[in-house]
């Protein structure tokens, strides 16, 4: 039987990581490549395989179903390298680590980063914190958490990473009628109380647009935020992350103003942290680029 080819872990990572965040541009600034060397590495990819595994559509790229196919299979493989290397390289590391971080990832993204950091540090014990930004920043910058994630530009904290910037939409039921059936009457707005960073933009938005607004539901949970949304209370704003099934984005045609994207930072509580720390910031860091590129929508190179 003819022999098969082996697969280079490399080109594996490269074709999972265009997929992952959206663009094969930005697989190459993340791995530190040429987008002419990701292109090289696609070829030699389809070489290995016989097929074709990607193709245009629009301006971007879809995988073909070979691709698609590939890509589960790659995704496993890698998954399987990084645990291998990461539990005999890592057999070392014990202790705590104390992470930070908003509602909006709690439920959604948190427990495929956390499963992915315990299965390759098992005796590093991880403490979550859920709370609002200024909170959060505050614990890391007095060492009372070792890494936090935050919306918003942190203010000036330091030690403090940019990961993303993240549309701010309205959010609201599919069946809300818009602004304009509000007439004098004020827009019931669903909001958590000062300091919030997603407040104070809504807000804004609305006083430069001219259209008047109450809060009619706060809470300090997002839960029963989406909850009082979902119950036809008002609108609220957030990003895409977390976004619940029966709720949706309201776009221009319901006359709320544009907002501004929201930034996504990481904090540290040392510029330097230990390795344990310094893992789960590396498995944070990437495993929010990851949905990120898939919150964005369409893939492009």
């Amino acid at each position: 039987m003819k022999n098969r080819p082996n697969l280079d872990m490399d080109v594996l990572r490269t074709f999972a990581a265009g997929f992952e965040l959206g663009s094969f541009a930005r697989a190459a600034d993340r791995l530190g490549r040429s987008q002419s060397a990701v292109s090289t590495q696609l070829r030699k990819l389809e070489e290995q395989i016989g097929q074709p595994l990607v193709r245009k559509a629009g301006r971007g790229l879809v995988p073909t179903p070979a691709g698609e196919r590939l890509l589960a299979y790659a995704r496993r493989i890698l998954d399987l390298n990084d645990e291998a290397v990461g539990a005999v390289r890592d057999l070392a590391f014990e202790g705590r680590v104390r992470l930070g971080l908003p509602q909006d990832f709690a439920e959604t993204w948190l427990p495929g980063a956390l499963g992915r950091f315990a299965r390759t540090h098992p005796r590093v014990r991880v403490d979550v914190r859920t709370d609002h930004n200024a909170t959060l920043i505050g614990h890391t910058i007095k060492g009372e958490l070792d890494l936090s994630l935050a919306w918003g530009d942190g203010g000036g904290a330091p030690h403090a990473e940019r990961l993303a910037d993240l549309a701010i939409l309205w959010i609201g039921r599919p069946d809300w009628p818009g602004v304009k059936t509000l007439g004098s009457t004020p827009l019931p707005l669903i909001a958590f109380d000062p300091p919030c960073v997603f407040r104070t933009a809504g807000v804004s938005a609305l006083d430069a647009a001219g259209i008047g607004w109450r809060v009619s539901f706060s809470s300090p949970s997002l839960a029963g935020s989406w909850a009082a949304v979902e119950a036809g209370l008002g609108v609220t704003l957030r990003t895409r992350v977390g976004l619940p099934k029966k709720l949706v984005p309201l776009g221009p045609s319901s006359g709320l103003p544009r907002l501004p994207v929201m930034p996504l930072a990481l904090h540290r509580a040392e510029r330097d942290p230990d390795p344990a720390t310094g893992q789960l910031a590396a498995i944070v860091r990437e495993s929010i680029l990851e949905e990120v590129g898939r919150l964005k929508g369409p893939r492009r190179v």
